[in-house]
């Protein structure tokens, strides 16, 4: 049978009424046993001494001599009705209690009265001497003294509280980090290990769902990686075939036979990037590289095999981890919308946001540009900038570059120039926290 409450509510409410209670309980006991008894016992015994001294030698009441000389070596003074009166009386408040205490010490009746002016008086008066008060100060020494361990226990029981406070919490958000990074990586296209379920039942309830989600999401990611290479397998072979039926056409057809082949060709690549789209490319070692050594590879490359012209303003930036294959990608299928929609020249540009610890690059075209309501759209797989930028391809091009952006924690945007062209700008991270 188990006893102690498993979900956050209940824990929460059995914490604090355990942490209220344990702070009245030694509360109560730290006033009353260092404060209230201890003050009690102590006025009582040293007013019964002091004026049961006093008591003893009739000088100190009649003599007024002798009660300079009292109220000079030990700050007691004996004043008539009639000057305690004038000296604070009124304001001093009688106490039952002390009164019956002093009563039963002193083996006389006698009235007590107590003044909270700085220090403390303390005024009695018995039927011995009726005409006369007997004003005994209290000094704050040993009131300090006494309010010093109430003040140390209750300062335990602040940091007590505060301790529970943050070891429950602590407990309570281990989890739920746990559970923010894992569904941040699904996000990015990643699958992390099933979650271990710990801590309330609500938050074992979330990671049992979260787990059964991320591997139903999986499942359908793998599906539709086996769905679309089927397909492209399955299309590839009576494509081979129409190519080798178009290399026995007669001479006299050779244009018919260029078109088919430029046909077929598009249709291999369209294939290409349905692959590329859903593959992950997370087998990919991640590896430190400079984004400026990549960029210039891929432009030298371009204008070696393409003969495009690339021009290039890298900036010094830090190395990034980066998967190399996947950026690639990036870089070319940027650089291959640069040059279908926007000319012959191409912008590249680098530079390093030190306050974001992000390094970018913008890829820039000398094109029409776009539409800005078009924009938005434009990362949504088979979506096109018709009506700007023309309708070749599969529209999957800047599908597979936010992926891949995303996967490395980054962002990419696309604005207009203000002097003509589309801009396309991406950010990456310095070092990959959730995916390293």
């Amino acid at each position: 049978m188990r006893v102690l409450p498993r979900s956050a509510f209940g824990q929460t409410v059995l914490l604090i009424g355990v942490l209220l209670l344990i702070n009245q309980v030694v509360s109560y006991v730290s006033v009353t046993y260092y404060f209230i008894l201890p003050s009690y016992q102590q006025i009582n015994s040293l007013m019964a001494k002091q004026v049961g001294l006093i008591y003893l030698d009739e000088h100190f009441i009649v003599d007024p001599k002798s009660r300079d000389l009292l109220q000079q070596q030990t700050g007691i003074r004996i004043l008539s009705n009639a000057e305690a009166e004038n000296n604070g009386l009124k304001q001093a408040k009688y106490y039952q209690v002390l009164s019956r205490e002093m009563s039963q010490q002193l083996g006389l009746n006698a009235e007590v009265h107590m003044s909270a002016t700085s220090p403390y008086l303390v005024w009695i008066r018995s039927d011995h001497h009726p005409d006369y008060w007997v004003v005994v100060p209290l000094d704050g020494a040993r009131e300090s003294e006494a309010l010093s361990p109430l003040t140390i226990y209750l300062m335990v029981i602040g940091v007590l509280s505060v301790a529970g406070g943050w070891l429950f919490v602590r407990r309570l958000n281990r989890p739920l980090k746990a559970l923010q990074l894992a569904a941040m990586q699904v996000g990015r296209g990643m699958f992390p290990k099933p979650l271990k379920e710990g801590g309330s039942t609500e938050l074992m309830a979330v990671t049992r769902a979260f787990n059964q989600m991320s591997k139903g999401i999986k499942q359908l990611e793998d599906d539709r990686a086996l769905l679309t290479a089927g397909i492209s397998h399955d299309l590839r072979t009576p494509l081979t075939r129409i190519r080798l039926a178009t290399e026995m056409m007669p001479q006299e057809a050779e244009w018919i036979k260029d078109g088919i082949v430029s046909d077929i060709e598009d249709m291999n690549a369209i294939i290409d990037q349905f692959i590329d789209y859903v593959r992950q490319d997370q087998t990919e070692k991640i590896e430190v590289s400079n984004i400026n050594h990549l960029i210039d590879e891929v432009a030298s490359r371009w204008e070696r095999e393409e003969s495009r012209q690339v021009s290039l303003e890298l900036s010094q930036v830090p190395d990034v981890q980066i998967r190399r294959v996947a950026i690639k990608r990036v870089l070319d299928n940027l650089l291959e919308n640069a040059f279908r929609y926007g000319g012959e020249q191409v912008d590249i540009t680098t530079g390093y946001d030190k306050r974001a610890k992000r390094v970018y690059f913008v890829v820039r075209d000398h094109g029409p540009g776009i539409d800005e309501n078009q924009i938005e759209n434009l990362f949504q797989p088979f979506a096109q900038g018709d009506k700007a930028r023309g309708s070749v391809g599969s529209g999957l091009g800047l599908a597979i570059i936010k992926r891949i952006v995303d996967m490395h924690s980054g962002e990419i945007q696309l604005t207009n120039h203000p002097q003509g062209g589309l801009m396309a700008t991406v950010r990456l991270p310095v070092k990959l926290g959730l995916l390293g």
